[in-house]
């Protein structure tokens, strides 16, 4: 099939809940990926810091191969290996010490708002069951998830939203601190705000809401979907600010392309759920946990949460030359291979003149266009892709 035969089938009979572009992707290898009528393009989006270490990375692709021809699917009922496995590796590298698996970010997120209000409820009882979140974040599709995301443009049509959530400013901690109740029982924030406009969090205020948790006793929840893995240049983005939440949320770069979240908790937190509390069907099955070894081992192994960092200064430094060139520019932002290009004319069409180049790129809030490649990039596809943005940044 080509682009046109499959776009005509998907208009047919796939829902249309996504604008999406063009042509079709049918094949991918490291940075660079294929539509149906044999065009390559530098992705430099990764399916939206999904392929951390690049599309069909041989190990991922040979742990497939093996579990798939050993055991695809069996339910929680029973113990499982790979998933036993995968929750050791989580951590043994991170500050938990229990793992719940789902199949999504959003999944994670509404686990992580299920386990606060559960760990509140148990203690105080049922009226203190209010999360507070930051506005412009983005958590999730799914009913809590998306009442959690602070971003109005999501909500329409879709209410009344769940209650017991409120929004404050990003990086205002006086905001936050005036907006914590005896009905409040967590906050859930991002390290950094992807969705939002690419938005990292300041140190201060990390510190200051670890603080302010600890002080009124409220769990302490971090969604790392798009942060975690170490796209930021450490392997969780709470590695940054010197602190440790109660909880992490994580999906996306974790199955190395195969749907997978997580739900990670340490403390007393780790010990709130019970059978029967919550549960997923696919969640953790045997196929997904052992491609997300494999894609762990890739990112520890070859200390991808290094080159991330460096390579993201690498960027920075290119950008902030161009910025001197380019009046549009207003500058870049970012941890990390997490980067934003902040514009001062809309992004759209810079995106669309870029893919007529070859390179795939997004943008996000609008002005911002959002970097997000493998993190194994290799830096002669970090400078094709950034002269085709000069380029077409110059045309703008």
């Amino acid at each position: 099939m080509n682009n046109q035969n499959i776009i005509k089938m998907g208009t047919d009979h796939v829902m249309n809940t996504y604008a999406r572009l063009s042509f079709a992707l049918v094949r991918g290898q490291g940075s660079y990926v294929w539509d149906a009528d044999g065009n390559k393009y530098l992705d430099m989006v990764a399916g939206i810091a999904v392929n951390n270490i690049g599309h069909c990375h041989p190990k991922v692709v040979e742990a497939i191969r093996e579990q798939a021809g050993v055991l695809l699917h069996c339910s929680n009922l029973y113990w499982i290996e790979p998933q036993v496995r995968l929750a050791k590796k989580i951590t043994d590298n991170s500050f938990g010490s229990k793992v719940f698996f789902c199949n999504s970010g959003a999944e994670a997120n509404e686990g992580a708002i299920k386990l606060a209000r559960k760990k509140s409820s148990d203690k105080y009882g049922p009226g203190r069951h209010e999360i507070i979140a930051a506005v412009h974040s983005f958590h999730g599709r799914t009913m809590g998830a998306l009442t959690a995301t602070g971003q109005e443009k999501y909500h329409q049509g879709f209410e009344p939203l769940l209650p017991g959530f409120v929004h404050v400013p990003y990086n205002d901690l006086d905001a936050l601190e005036k907006a914590v109740t005896d009905k409040t029982c967590a906050v859930l924030l991002e390290p950094l705000q992807g969705e939002g406009g690419v938005n990292p969090a300041v140190p201060e205020y990390m510190k200051g809401v670890r603080a302010l948790c600890d002080k009124h006793d409220l769990l302490f929840l971090l969604d790392e979907v798009q942060t975690g893995l170490g796209r930021t240049g450490k392997l969780f983005g709470y590695e940054h600010y010197g602190i440790i939440p109660d909880v992490m949320t994580l999906a996306k770069g974790l199955g190395g392309g195969v749907p997978i979240g997580a739900l990670v908790a340490g403390g007393e937190a780790a010990e709130v759920l019970k059978p029967g509390n919550h549960a997923s069907t696919f969640g953790g099955n045997p196929l997904a946990t052992a491609a997300a070894i494999a894609a762990l081992d890739v990112i520890i192994d070859e200390k991808l949460p290094l080159q991330a960092e460096e390579k993201g200064r690498y960027i920075a430094k290119k950008v902030e030359a161009l910025r001197e060139k380019y009046p549009i520019i207003k500058g870049s932002r970012g941890m990390g291979l997490l980067v934003g290009i902040e514009l001062a004319i809309e992004g759209k069409g810079i995106v669309g003149e870029c893919l007529k180049n070859s390179l795939i790129i997004n943008c996000v809030q609008n002005y911002v266009l959002r970097l997000v490649p493998p993190l194994n990039i290799a830096y002669d596809d970090i400078d094709k892709g950034l002269a085709i943005i000069e380029e077409a940044i110059a045309k703008a």
